[in-house]
């Protein structure tokens, strides 16, 4: 034991460059992963990111106004509270669309507990403060949460109209946004949330006012108990609502699931590219050394000893490098500019911190000690006599294809570097496959992020084409036919279709789906078709993929539901890309659906916009036209819950190139160290420098290029099937993948052509520039 530790001291002090390859490597593996954990963690989980960066409340109490709020702090287990912030509930309007939203009444400084997180803007202001967007103008500011003012259309600097309970109308500026870890506003359900000084309240509610009062707990799950507590210290009649945390995490589950499910597939894709680079590089440095290797076996070293020598040490580095990138993304990682450093500084505090910081490095270190196991033994295996490696071949005979090229004056570097790179077939594909996966996640995010743009720039091709809907308030007001008349009189108006929704059950009674009468006859809605055809006739339909896996049923099947006590039965002719109700909806012409019922008038009125045109202007030119008579509502789009991926996608793309350009730099040093003999004839049969520089990057070049074209093509495939099987899982339904455009993955593919030139200009420099000697140290 002696022997072998005095050993893998010397071999440490004789190899130190690439001792410190390895462990640098091994942290850099480190730190991709967590920074990977942290993106993930960011990106998967929105609600508990804001709950813990704006210090949120577990409990939200709703009381009428009077209420001693002041006692809820002496109840046990309470940490903290926010407010009491006095309230009134109002409706607020911009661009034609009108929301429910309770107004709390909040001072300058925002509160530690339940902060409101501001996004765009600034925070509420003095009259005499400031000079942002609502400065100077405090009392009739306002702040939105992010929900509300989505559904609003209203930004920072916009001017909203806010009638209050005694129907007085006020107009207050949107000073900023800011997002809550509360509900989010729902139409037609929930009431959002808005924050205004407490004397823009006292004009608005004119003494009708309520409060909200926020307990932080010690301990969340007496959540329950606390509630208990708090109503009988206030009196039940006291308290008008009580909204608890777990509700507000529900609301936000869908996204949290979804996004959960994408960042999976990244996070085993970046902990297998990370295990190869980690193991390609232990198993470099342990080819490397066979030279030593044969020598201890000659002096009479055995193979147990020499298999614990390379264990012994490796594992040193690999503790030494694990140890290194944790401490620094611990430390440092806060500090990182951009989006990756905002999600290391929020993941301290998310659940599953403490776990992956610890289960992450033990895992890598098992993973190191294994692959580091298995080239200690293939190192017991080296024969002893140093001659035998001398006369193996390391590189493929000249064909007579290279020999014809070098005939012709095609540069050698190109030949021999061509040569270089693809050695043998066995020898080729392993370098270029561990290469290519990186490529291969690097290319799925870009899937994804090409999914998420079609979604805002295309929405017609993802069964978004109509951009508003519409409804009268009065439904005995203006006749049908003269609203819509209204409607394609606006300007940028291309189409209005007449719509109803209602609920219907299933076969057998034991569900309820959407039934949709969408458009008419003479003009059906463009509904985006996938598979099959649109509606073209009489009690013909298309359906999401959420319902056709419901009833268990193709297109080209004929369905029967019953709507209001009578049946309804219509044929299947397409399946639909269907964003809503998880696509558990089958959508046919309102004329259809008045076969049954003559009776049946619009709800709504959905509009087809010109190309081009901004909804928000439409809706504006909408208001302006009809008055106060009309409500309406931007369409859903599912981007927007699946905004948050958008960055993460591109910190996840960073990630997967540090883990890449530590396998290219693997690949690059092995390659070199492989082929000094064949370096050495090269120089000694007239060879320069500058060709023997220009050949290794060559060969980097490429191994970078055949592993860039293998890694974007297999991409491009499985990040389109990955898409697609996610949304046939969500139901709404696969066909929705889109390819990233040619010139981005034409910019990959340079991406890593030019790292690997850039990456091989110094080892280059370097070998070019060394004299080679015919010794043992060279053939060997």
């Amino acid at each position: 034991m002696r022997a072998t530790l005095r050993w893998a001291q010397a071999d440490f002090r004789a190899h130190r460059g690439e001792a410190l390859f390895v462990v640098l490597a091994s942290a850099g593996v480190i730190a991709s992963l967590l920074l990977a954990g942290a993106l993930f963690g960011y990106a998967a989980n929105p609600w508990q990111r804001v709950f813990n960066q704006s210090h949120g409340a577990h409990i939200w109490l709703h009381t009428r106004a009077g209420a001693d709020t002041d006692a809820l702090s002496g109840v046990d287990g309470v940490a903290s509270l926010s407010g009491p912030y006095r309230t009134t509930a109002t409706t607020v309007e911009s661009r034609g669309a009108r929301a429910g939203v309770t107004l709390r009444a909040a001072p300058v400084e925002p509160p530690q507990t339940g902060r409101p997180l501001v996004g765009a803007g600034s925070w509420l202001t003095a009259p005499d403060e400031g000079s942002g967007p609502g400065a100077g103008s405090g009392v009739g500011s306002v702040v939105l949460e992010t929900s509300v003012a989505r559904a609003l259309w209203a930004e920072p600097g916009d001017t909203v109209r806010v009638t209050g309970p005694d129907g007085a109308p006020h107009l207050l500026r949107v000073s900023g946004t800011a997002d809550a870890a509360e509900p989010r506003y729902q139409p037609g359900g929930a009431a959002g949330i808005g924050w205004v000084l407490p004397a823009t309240l006292e004009e608005i509610g004119r003494g009708d006012t309520g409060q909200s009062v926020g307990l932080r707990l010690e301990d969340p799950g007496d959540t329950d108990f606390i509630v208990q507590r708090a109503v009988t210290v206030l009196g039940a009649d006291r308290v008008a609502e009580v909204t608890k945390w777990q509700q507000a995490r529900a609301d936000a589950g869908g996204d949290d699931r979804l996004l959960g499910a994408m960042f999976a597939v990244f996070g085993l894709g970046a902990l297998l590219a990370a295990a190869l680079a980690a193991s390609g590089a232990i198993g470099a440095r342990v080819r490397a050394q066979l030279r030593d290797i044969a020598v201890l076996k000659a002096i009479g070293f055995t193979p147990g000893q020499v298999a614990r020598g390379f264990l012994v040490q490796h594992l040193a580095f690999a503790l030494l490098g694990v140890t290194l990138g944790t401490t620094a993304i611990a430390l440092l990682g806060a500090r990182i500019p951009g989006r990756i450093g905002e999600a290391a500084a929020v993941w301290q505090d998310l659940p599953g911190h403490t776990a992956l910081m610890i289960g992450i490095p033990v895992g890598a270190v098992l993973l190191i000690a294994a692959s580091t196991g298995l080239s200690a033994w293939r190192a017991g295996r080296v024969p002893p006599v140093p001659v035998a490696r001398a006369a193996l071949p390391t590189a493929a005979p000249m064909t007579a294809l290279g020999k014809r090229a070098l005939g012709v004056r095609v540069p050698p570097a190109l030949v021999l570097g061509w040569r270089a790179a693809f050695p043998r077939r066995g020898r080729t594909l392993v370098p270029v496959a561990r290469l290519a996966l990186p490529l291969v996640l690097i290319t799925v995010a870009l899937v994804a992020w090409s999914t998420l743009d079609q979604f805002r720039s295309r929405p017609a091709q993802m069964g978004l084409a109509a951009a508003l809907t519409v409804r009268a308030e009065q439904p005995a007001g203006p006749s049908d036919a003269g609203l819509e008349k209204t409607l394609a009189a606006v300007p940028d108006i291309e189409a209005v279709h007449p719509g109803a929704e209602m609920a219907a059950l299933v076969p057998g009674q034991t569900g309820t789906i959407t039934l949709r009468g969408l458009g008419t006859a003479r003009q059906p809605y463009p509904s985006a078709v996938v598979e099959g055809r649109a509606v073209a006739g009489p009690d013909e339909a298309v359906a999401g993929q959420g319902l056709l896996d419901l009833l268990g049923v193709r297109v080209g099947d004929w369905v029967r539901m019953t709507v209001g006590g009578r049946p309804q039965i219509l044929h299947l002719v397409g399946r639909t890309i269907e964003p809503e109700s998880g696509g558990r909806v089958i959508t046919t012409t309102l004329d259809a659906l008045r076969e049954r019922d003559p009776q049946l008038r619009p709800a709504y009125h959905a509009l087809v916009l010109r190309e081009g045109a901004d909804p928000r202007a439409v809706s504006g030119a909408l208001a302006a036209a009809a008055g106060t008579t009309l409500e309406i509502r931007e369409t859903p789009n599912p981007a927007d819950r699946l905004e948050p991926a958008r960055g993460v996608i591109g910190a996840l793309i960073a990630v997967l190139a540090l883990i890449g350009l530590i396998e290219l730099l693997t690949l690059i040093g092995t390659g070199v160290r492989d082929r000094g003999r064949d370096l050495l004839a090269l120089k000694a049969i007239g060879l320069t420098p500058r060709q023997i520089g220009a050949m290794i990057v060559t060969a980097a070049g490429l191994t970078a290029f055949a592993a860039a074209l293998l890694g974007t093509t297999v991409g491009l495939l499985s990040g389109t099937w990955l898409v697609d099987t996610q949304g046939a899982s969500s139901g709404i339904g696969a066909g929705i993948a889109q390819l990233p455009p040619l010139p981005v993955v034409f910019t990959v593919i340079a991406g890593a052509v030019l790292g690997a030139v850039a990456a091989a200009a110094l080892p280059a420099t370097r070998t070019a520039r060394r004299r080679l000697a015919d010794s043992l140290s060279e053939t060997l």
